[in-house]
């Protein structure tokens, strides 16, 4: 039987580099030296500027016939925060946890893609059928500009498309191997701003007031039941995140009103149709609006298969339990790696993802890394 390389020293190494988007600090380095000890084909990938870049990407392959398998993730973390009981980017190991920004999202995962990789490298034939790839970004947690769908198409253009694709997106819930994601819902950002004129309050027919055109237009895109569902989706729901007319006086008639809002919509609907709706409803209520729509990620489902049996078959191996399938939670960038293959999410448990203090359990990551292989073994036939 092939022995896994012990994850943790890695997952401690990427922890300690201080990676919040777009800033790589250090962490394509350490992974690509990793990778390339392998004997991998490293290719690092450089896309944006400011403000939002410029962003880190790496590209690793080994192999050239047979089935091509992807592991997917990001490197980049959101900004720690305060309040935290230990040094977020030290790699602090106690009582069993690894604490440290980006543990459990997604640094410990990469860790136990790489401790797999090893572990293939090891066993396969040289000239072996089966090709292993990584796709990796810095640009998750932040607009996604420059990431893994930049990625993609440097793929494209140069005819790199693996068969199947696994991303490391902590969606365990209460414990390692619970739960798989085999889909996500689409997500859509609106900015509405009302132009009106500004005025006396005392004199309101002299001034135009945007509050009154704003405020029945977001009523009645509130109003709207969007759907009740699918056969693999949630309903669809409508949230204003954002209200702001900026009017600090009391007797003044402000000039703009501005909201925000973001639905999550299931496969019932495709983003340029809500686009259309809402642009719709505020031309019927306030013709002079400006509308900004961005539609960040399709809905997509994996249909249950090949991909997420053998990665249901990997996990049960290790577990003793079979994940659920899910479609839950917030997007991922499988919604752009979907274009190209099957793609299915799982990896460690998330309760404390993007919190102070965020952890994950060594031995969890050690079983990652032993289910990520059963992944590879299945998939690959190596």
């Amino acid at each position: 039987m092939t022995i896994l390389p012990d994850p943790l020293p890695m997952a401690c190494d990427l922890v300690r580099c201080r990676s919040v988007t777009p800033a790589d600090a250090g962490a394509m380095d350490l992974l690509g030296r990793a990778l390339e000890g392998l004997g991998f084909t490293v290719t690092r990938l450089t896309f944006g500027s400011e403000p939002d870049g410029p962003v880190e990407n790496l590209f690793a392959t080994i192999g050239d016939s047979g089935p091509h398998f992807a592991f997917a993730g990001h490197t980049d973390v959101v900004p720690e925060g305060s309040g935290w009981s230990v040094d977020p980017y030290a790699g602090t190991v106690e009582n069993g946890l690894l604490v440290g920004r980006g543990a459990a999202d997604m640094k410990g995962a990469i860790a136990a893609m790489v401790s797999a990789a090893a572990a293939h490298v090891a066993r396969r034939k040289p000239g072996g059928p089966g090709r292993l790839s990584f796709i990796i970004t810095g640009d998750e947690e932040g607009p996604a500009t420059f990431g893994t769908d930049r990625i993609l198409d440097w793929m494209d253009a140069r005819g790199i498309r693996p068969d199947m694709c696994l991303v490391g997106e902590p969606t365990s819930m209460r414990e390692l191997g619970d739960v798989m994601k085999v889909g996500r819902r689409g997500s859509l950002n609106a900015w509405i701003t009302v132009n009106g004129a500004q005025g006396h309050v005392a004199y309101p027919d002299r001034a135009d007031n945007p509050v009154r055109r704003l405020v029945p237009l977001l009523a009645e895109l509130q109003a709207r039941v969007l759907d009740s569902g699918s056969d693999w989706f949630s309903p669809s729901n409508l949230e204003i995140v954002d209200l702001e007319v900026g009017n600090p006086a009391t007797n003044v008639i402000p000039a703009r009103a501005s909201a925000r809002l973001n639905i999550r919509f299931n496969d019932r609907h495709r983003g340029a149709e809500l686009a259309g709706w809402i642009e719709e409803v505020v031309a019927c209520h306030a013709p002079s609006s400006e509308v900004k729509i961005r539609i960040s990620g399709e809905s997509f489902l994996t249909e249950p298969g090949l991909l997420s049996g053998l990665v249901g078959d990997a996990v049960e191996a290790e577990t003793g339990r079979r994940p659920e399938l899910s479609t839950s939670g917030g997007t991922s960038d499988a919604r752009f790696i979907r274009r190209m293959c099957p793609v299915i999410e799982f990896g460690l448990p998330g309760q404390s993802m993007h919190k102070v203090d965020e952890q994950v359990r060594v031995e969890d990551i050690r079983t990652l890394a032993r289910i990520y292989d059963g992944v590879l073994r299945r998939a690959l036939a190596a």
